[in-house]
């Protein structure tokens, strides 16, 4: 506990490192009390039908990532979801599309023309995700009593539709803003912050709603029980993100002038995660697509797949899950990993991987290693994002289910390594001990040294 103590106290002392969790902090306070706000002509007390609809389909997944305002009808109620969509859609254009490859290729000024497509992109997205929100509102039942104007009058209609759908849009943009801005100025990944600052605001509510429903049902120890197999699974999580497959890589010793440079065995870090969470991001970013659709039926009834699509307890819902994870777990290391590359590098370097030739054989020996080890970290990924459904079909209550695995649980715990390794490299540079004690050294998502995880 005193060495504890004593990091804390090293952390405040760094200038540099207390003005960046300094302004960190401030910007997640003033996101949170966005969440507050809520949209004009609605009353966020009266919003039962939305409030309904976020505890049994994939609505509430939505209000998880905005802190409850999806379901409050506050300012913030799209969160940053629509700019995490277009930064998907414009990944996969940069892939499919030449002329947005040669765009990405152009180093420092290509990423800003990518980074302008995609902040207009998501204007687009915000305004279409708004629109349908807007229009779930008014046609769900139970919430009419929220609406503050005259319904049957279509221009009130009209302007609360286009009022409201600009303040959604200027929120989810001011969102991202602050996003950036403490990913520039601040302390860690700033999307992944906000994102995490959102599912934390619903934790302490959720294991006191469990505790009390098993008060009633199953008692204490049951409770007792579901804690220590929730922190067994934390403990899981952590380690399937920390495990790493280390490539030895030699350096032949070369002499310059009377000093002798390399010579020395290293070794190349290969996560067993290399996406980190951004695989389950991008599935269910895609799957928030059916939810998007269904709210536009208003005067009929949804199709079946759509419905199955919409409800994040359903088998094709969980199946489907679970394709797009593996999915987008090879397709997001493909993007951060460049075997080609690598090898290159290391034989600029005079560096070889024992027993293999450099050059091609390095590059093909590199891609298989990825290739093997990520399969099983696609799977155990998958396994972790349908337990919640699991824990529901235990009787465990929906609210904490969700932070018994799946999206919640692995962005906590990516996010919090990640912000952890940074604070350590802070106090590392100073010459102090870190969070790990007898020499250890705290590992996150950004260890590798060619790992790009944005989220």
């Amino acid at each position: 506990m005193k060495k504890f103590l004593e990091t804390f106290k090293h952390i405040w002392a760094i200038e540099e490192l207390r003005k960046r969790i300094t302004y960190t902090l401030m910007l997640l306070v003033i996101y949170r009390l966005g969440s507050y706000i809520i949209l004009p002509g609605i009353d966020a007390e009266m919003l039962e039908g939305l409030r309904g609809q976020t505890k049994n389909n994939i609505l509430g997944l939505i209000n998880t990532f905005a802190g409850g305002a999806f379901a409050r009808g506050a300012i913030f109620a799209l969160g940053i979801m629509p700019y995490i969509s277009a930064s998907i859609f414009m990944q996969l254009v940069s892939i499919a599309i030449p002329s947005f490859q040669r765009i990405q290729k152009e180093g420092e000024e290509g990423r800003r023309k990518i980074n302008q497509y995609t902040r207009i992109l998501t204007i687009i997205f915000t305004s279409v995700q708004a629109y349908a929100y807007l229009n779930n509102i008014m046609n769900t039942p139970g919430n009419q009593a929220a609406l503050l104007f005259n319904y049957g009058d279509m221009l009130s209609k009209s302007m609360f539709i286009i009022t409201n759908i600009f303040l959604l849009t200027a929120g989810t943009m001011f969102t991202m803003w602050m996003g950036e801005r403490i990913t520039d100025r601040g302390l860690g990944n700033g999307i992944s912050l906000i994102i995490m600052v959102g599912i934390i605001a619903r934790m302490p509510a959720a294991i006191v709603g469990e505790f009390l429903f098993r008060l009633t049902k199953g008692g204490p120890i049951l409770f007792i029980v579901e804690l220590v197999i929730w922190f067994m699974v934390v403990l899981f999580v952590i380690m399937l993100t920390q495990g790493t497959r280390k490539i030895s890589v030699n350096y032949a010793k070369r002499v310059v002038g009377n000093r002798q440079y390399g010579g020395a065995r290293q070794y190349l870090p290969i996560k067993i995660l290399a996406a980190g969470v951004m695989p389950i991001i991008f599935a269910q970013a895609l799957l928030f697509l059916p939810a998007t659709i269904g709210s536009f039926y208003t005067e009929t009834t949804a199709p079946g797949w759509l419905l199955s699509l919409m409800n994040p307890y359903s088998f094709g819902h969980n199946a489907f899950l679970v394709f797009l994870i593996i999915v987008f777990t090879y397709f997001y290391t493909v993007i951060i990993f460049n075997p080609v590359q690598m090898a290159d590098d290391m034989k600029r370097n005079n560096g070889f991987i024992p027993g293999v030739k450099p050059g091609k054989q390095t590059a093909n020996f590199i891609d298989n290693v990825i290739s093997r080890i990520t399969l099983p970290g696609a799977i155990f990924i998958s396994i972790i994002a349908v337990l919640p459904v699991f824990a529901v079909k235990g009787n465990v209550n929906q609210e904490f289910a969700q932070f018994f695995g799946g999206t919640s649980l692995l962005i906590l715990v990516g996010v919090v390594l990640d912000t952890l390794q940074q604070i350590e490299s802070y106090l590392l540079m100073r010459k102090y001990d870190g969070f790990m004690s007898g020499g250890g050294r705290l590992k996150g998502r950004m260890t590798n040294q060619y790992q790009q995880v944005d989220i």
